[in-house]
């Protein structure tokens, strides 16, 4: 059974512009590899191992994009009073802080997104305002309480 990755609209869109970029370089790549190999012997020639291990990681990143927008279930949030995957939920534990709730691909923590799979992102799951949250972490046990959902 394939994998649904659960992407918004916007994240979408970044991973599609992600892989035609990459898919772009290949040539770049391919003249790079053309031009160490005229160096001579392949087996002491670090630029040609470079260039060919450059092309390997972009070949990965390609296909895995690849599968993750072919297995897309793009999230269509409904106006909802609980926290659900494309949520945006505000916070409040002394100070208010808002995260919007992702799949694990769009995840990231430092531009306010999280995954529903994370710990944080789990607990707030079916959450209401005015509910308390309990999150553990690694510098221990912190609550909030839902403050606002969007």
């Amino acid at each position: 059974m394939k994998k649904q990755y659960h992407l918004t609209a916007e994240g979408k869109v970044e991973l599609e512009t992600e892989l035609s970029e990459l898919v772009a370089k290949r040539g770049e790549i391919a003249e790079k590899i053309a031009n160490a190999r005229d160096y001579g012997d392949l087996s002491e020639n670090a630029e040609y191992d470079a260039a060919r291990e450059e092309q390997a990681m972009l070949e990965t990143r390609i296909t895995e994009l690849e599968d993750i927008l072919k297995n897309a279930d793009i999230i269509t949030h409904k106006k909802s009073s609980t926290v659900q995957v494309g949520s945006t939920v505000e916070l409040k534990n002394g100070k208010v802080v808002k995260y919007q709730v992702v799949g694990p691909v769009e995840a990231d923590p430092l531009e306010g997104k999280i995954s529903n799979e994370s710990p944080i992102g789990a607990a707030l799951m079916g959450k209401k305002v005015g509910d308390k949250v309990t999150i553990t972490t690694p510098k221990g046990e912190v609550s909030y309480t839902v403050q606002a959902v969007r």
